[in-house]
């Protein structure tokens, strides 16, 4: 086995591309520190995110702290910013998207039991005070990312990148999986790496 390089590497990422054409956004609300902003944007591309909605005081995409943790991958994405999450909400449903809020909340359902396909917009919220009430009323559905240790909460950055990865294995599993990609392969990997 050996790492996947240059022109490999774009081959495979083409192949999962093809397979998975639902679409996602994300909406980010008052986030407050621009490297979280800089990590979703590069989750953002590597998902195949199409638009992003930056809220109230949101970084911007294009700031330095921003730009050092995303590394250039901001060019792959469209970004919006609007002055309140009602906006941003409004736009996310005119271009077609579900909402779907990223909260610890009371009527909140696991992550995989929230439907993320054909088009969600996930919203994520201040990595202190969460998503604001104004923004839970807004949301069509509000799912967390059941935990299992003893820490309360995700950062905003891996909570995002856990629902941008769950939208898109909700999308394999309606879609297949690519050509000469064999399940049964996956499944014995897998059941050798839980004997290991």
């Amino acid at each position: 086995m050996k790492q996947l390089r240059g022109t490999d590497l774009k081959r495979q990422h083409r192949v999962w591309r093809r397979a998975n054409d639902f679409r996602l956004a994300i909406i980010m609300e008052n986030l407050q520190s621009p490297f979280n902003v800089g990590s979703i944007v590069r989750t953002a591309a590597a998902m195949g995110v199409e638009q992003l909605y930056l809220t109230g005081d949101t970084p911007s995409i294009r700031s330095s702290g921003a730009q050092k943790a995303a590394m250039g991958t901001d060019r792959y994405l469209k970004a919006q910013h609007f002055e309140t999450v009602a906006e941003a909400v409004a736009k996310a449903r005119a271009d077609g998207f579900r909402i779907v809020g990223l909260e610890l909340a009371d009527d909140a359902v696991p992550l995989f039991g929230a439907e993320l396909t054909p088009a969600a917009c996930l919203m994520v919220g201040h990595e202190d005070r969460g998503i604001t009430p104004e923004g839970l009323a807004l949301c069509d559905v509000v799912a967390f990312v059941p935990q299992l240790g003893r820490v309360g909460s995700l950062n905003v950055s891996s909570a995002t990148a856990a629902g941008c990865y769950e939208a898109r294995r909700q999308g394999y599993a309606i879609t297949g999986l690519p050509d000469g990609v064999d399940a049964g392969e996956l499944d014995a990997d897998l059941a050798f790496d839980d004997a290991e």
